[in-house]
């Protein structure tokens, strides 16, 4: 047999393959579709505070808090402010949600609010608001010189955990 037929059956071979294959994965496709119809129905937990890493860059130190939903973290010359969080069940692939409000406080390089306001809300800009994620960061960052800003964990209380696993 001459070379190119056996090349050009080979090649027949492998598309045939190939096509299978293929077609075999898309039949399979509505089959897995169908376990996630189950996963929409699991409700995520809601929590009472967040934890939050921060990193000031000019130190190069971290440090973990602990936020209550609408309290308001002092650090450094910025205010954040933990508006609600939320993480995966214990059965569910780990995630954790926090919505943060950061605003950054003018100050006039003496470590003193500038003195164009008096009113320490004049003298705030708001830098970040949004939701930020646990498992990945930089989808959502806060962008600044000085600190980074991190979600670590959302506290939630004991009983909705219990719950959960019930479920």
């Amino acid at each position: 047999m001459p070379n190119s037929i056996r090349f050009s059956e080979s090649l027949l071979k492998k598309a045939a393959l190939s096509l299978t294959l293929c077609l075999s994965l898309m039949m399979a496709g509505p089959a897995f579709s169908q376990d996630t119809d189950e996963e929409d129905d699991v409700e995520n937990l809601v929590g009472t505070a967040v934890v939050l890493r921060t990193l000031d860059k000019v130190t190069a130190t971290t440090k973990d808090y602990t936020v209550q939903i609408g309290e308001t973290l002092e650090y450094g010359n910025l205010s954040i402010t933990a508006r609600h969080c939320e993480k995966k069940p214990p059965t569910e692939i780990p995630e954790t949600y926090a919505f943060l409000q950061i605003k950054e406080t003018q100050l006039n390089g003496q470590g003193k609010i500038a003195e164009a306001s008096d009113q320490k809300d004049e003298a705030q800009e708001t830098i970040f608001s949004g939701w930020m994620f646990g498992s990945d960061p930089a989808i959502s960052a806060l962008d600044h010189r000085v600190y980074d800003v991190w979600v670590i964990e959302c506290n939630v209380p004991e009983s909705a955990m219990e719950d959960a696993l019930r479920r």
